[in-house]
């Protein structure tokens, strides 16, 4: 399938806040006007879906009232880029529901993570358009600096032109995964230094595909999930599991074969992890699980569900250099300049 790239995003572009699952709008209003203005501040109007605000038990809206809203944004032609409010458990109750001809017509970047990995996956598997894992307005530009700074300055960096390749992704010197109440939080969260971590040698190029793992199994088997084919590239990321949870995770990968496909892994950090006792890391399980396959790792990836949060194009292609340990981004992304 050919690929849909959506335009580069320029100062001044509206940018369209949705809710496809959890309703962050309305239970951290606080949390969310302060992302609001930090993203106006930037150069850009913010313009907010019919479901701001609003409410329905453990969701935004009814299944409809979601769908309703994504669409009517696609359909705006002043809207260049929808990005979540957040995520939640249910955004791929709307695949069956996206106006596709329409986001074809006028492709724009659309863009969150976590649950909102089914729509990003779903919609790059039916129309070949590269969506975005990154920033969720309300859990991530609600953020305090310096934190929000750097996520919008990755943000910005992959959004708003076509970089020249190879394009080398850059680590934070530090990064936080600590727990503030989001209404109530009042100083910058507190910084650890950190690094990604290569294990394995030699250099590796392929598409890279995924997202958060647990919300991928609510696509698995349906036409909404792409395929994980030889020589990709399989980026994974979650939150808040236990090690318990993890190995399920990890051993269905396994038993699904996409193990025996893959050209690597990209291991996202994982928010506030329960070693329930063990000792073990995510990448221990996942090592344990592979069982002697000598596939090669990157570790405690900085885009997942801990800020600093980096901005991944889903689709493209990867180059992992292990030996001088470096990540670039070597295919397109964006519609080139005309």
């Amino acid at each position: 399938m050919p690929q849909i790239y959506a335009r580069p995003l320029a100062v001044g572009d509206t940018i369209a806040v949705f809710s496809p699952s959890s309703a962050a709008t309305a239970f951290a209003p606080l949390r969310y006007q302060r992302a609001k203005a930090f993203i106006e501040s930037k150069g850009f109007y913010l313009q907010e879906g019919s479901l701001t605000g609003k409410k329905d038990f453990w969701r935004s809206g009814s299944i409809r009232e979601r769908a309703d809203e994504f669409n009517a944004l696609l359909h705006d032609p002043n809207v260049r880029c929808i990005i979540s409010a957040i995520g939640g458990l249910n955004s791929n109750s709307l695949l069956p529901y996206i106006d596709y001809a329409q986001l074809m017509k006028d492709p724009k970047i659309i863009i969150g993570y976590s649950d909102v990995t089914a729509l990003l996956a779903g919609i790059y598997q039916r129309i070949g358009l590269i969506t975005f894992y990154g920033p969720a307005v309300v859990a991530s530009f609600g953020e305090l600096p310096p934190l929000v700074d750097s996520t919008f300055d990755y943000f910005l960096s992959i959004l708003s032109r076509q970089q020249a390749l190879p394009y080398a992704l850059s680590p934070p010197a530090a990064w936080t995964d600590e727990m503030l109440d989001w209404e109530t939080q009042s100083r910058a969260k507190t910084l650890r230094p950190g690094r990604w971590r290569f294990e394995g040698t030699g250099n590796v190029e392929g598409r890279v595909i995924g997202g958060n793992l647990n919300t991928l199994y609510g696509i698995w088997g349906s036409e909404y999930m792409p395929d994980i084919n030889r020589g990709d590239i399989l980026f994974i990321e979650d939150s808040l599991h236990n090690a318990a949870e993890l190995e399920r995770e990890f051993s269905h990968l396994l038993l699904c074969g996409v193990f025996d496909r893959i050209a690597a892994i990209v291991l996202g950090r994982h928010e506030l992890f329960d070693d329930q006792g063990s000792g073990k890391t995510p990448l221990q399980i996942l090592r344990e699980v592979l069982n002697d396959r000598e596939i090669p790792v990157v570790s405690d990836f900085d885009c997942c569900h801990t800020h600093p949060m980096l901005t991944l194009p889903l689709g493209v292609r990867m180059r992992i250099d292990f030996d001088f340990q470096t990540i670039s981004l070597t295919s397109q992304w964006l519609e080139a300049d005309q």
